[in-house]
């Protein structure tokens, strides 16, 4: 695994001699796509189709709602529909490059883990989380990034490509900063963080109005949802200064809840003052997919490592069991007394 650009000094001038010929490409990000996979997708996107190459945006699984007002997200092709997957196959397999964005693991691409590792193209990952999988040809990494849109608009900032960040790139990008940094206050938010900001608002873009279709378009039953969720379901345990939600099938389907409607909950845990962990469970297709977050020191991606078939970020993380949902519960709240002391010790 090289790390792009630093082991040696020839790697961006073969980089971009490779890309100075048209070539076959396929963007892609983790399943689920969140703001910042789809703002990594669609910015590299229309990047790549500027500088004359023929570029595809191959999504893993279907993507939230919420992201349907996006620039050039009807071009993302969704492996996981029966009748585009022929396509998409044939195209991975006929790539001669392959961006790899917000993920460092092929698991994450589900069912499109296979073709995609079978196939002869070079890679490329981009990436934040822990621990990549040396998987990719090329590596652009950093786990202190706020976000893999950080790292893209660095990309095209080190292969001097910034005369191609239009409007539609540069909404993108400040899609995917806006979402992963919850909206410029998590600890990862730096100054960095803000200069691209301001470059990004230079092209054109609207902040307000970004911000307003991501947060501010919630269907009546998500609103419903959140009630019962904010006054039912949230669980506070001050012996461990953690908070936690849990939802079985029947209560997704009573709300008719969509994908992306759980987007952000487990935060609403973080602001109870002295909270130091908030997560939530969720019962999907036989499967519990978990989601953690932590402030100050304490790692939940780590937590979610070493106990959950998860990781992500020191403060954001993610996990899945196979167990029941109550088994999945018990088994949480079992581990608590061994982080305790560490939870205690928090200053928030």
């Amino acid at each position: 695994m090289k790390q792009l650009f630093t082991e040696s000094a020839g790697q961006k001038a073969d980089f971009l001699e490779f890309l100075k010929t048209p070539r076959r490409i396929v963007v892609t990000a983790h399943q689920n796509p969140d703001g910042d996979a789809f703002g990594s997708i669609l910015s590299l996107y229309e990047v790549l189709k500027q500088l004359g190459h023929q570029v595809h945006a191959i999504s893993p699984t279907d993507h939230a709602d919420f992201l349907n007002w996006m620039p050039n997200v009807k071009e993302v092709i969704n492996f996981e529909d029966k009748l585009e997957r022929g396509r998409a196959e044939r195209l991975i397999e006929e790539a001669e490059l392959i961006f790899c964005l917000d993920f460092s693991a092929l698991d994450r691409l589900k069912d499109m883990h296979t073709p995609v590792k079978g196939s002869e193209a070079r890679k490329v990952m981009i990436d934040h989380h822990q621990q990549p999988e040396d998987f990719a040809d090329f590596v652009y990494w950093n786990v202190k990034a706020a976000a893999t849109c950080e790292l893209i608009y660095c990309l095209i900032e080190d292969l001097d490509w910034l005369s191609y960040i239009n409007q539609n790139v540069a909404t993108c990008i400040y899609t995917g900063i806006l979402t992963d940094t919850g909206s410029f206050k998590f600890d990862s938010t730096s100054k960095q963080v803000h200069r691209i900001a301001g470059e990004l608002i230079d092209k054109g873009i609207n902040p307000n109005k970004i911000s307003r279709k991501l947060f501010d378009q919630n269907s009546f039953d998500r609103l419903k949802f959140m009630g019962y969720a904010l006054g039912e379901k949230l669980i506070y345990l001050p012996e461990y200064r953690v908070a936690y939600f849990v939802f079985n099938s029947e209560e997704q389907e009573k709300f008719n809840l969509k994908k992306g409607d759980t987007e952000g909950l487990v935060n609403y845990g973080l602001s109870i003052a002295g909270v130091v962990m908030s997560a939530i469970f969720i019962e999907k297709d036989n499967l519990i997919k978990m989601s953690f977050r932590s402030v100050d020191d304490f790692s939940v991606a780590d937590f979610a490592r070493n106990n959950f078939e998860g990781g992500g970020h020191k403060n954001a993380a993610g996990g899945r069991s196979n167990e029941s949902l109550e088994q999945t519960v018990k088994k949480f709240l079992g581990l608590l007394p061994d982080v305790k002391d560490e939870l205690l010790v928090q200053p928030t």
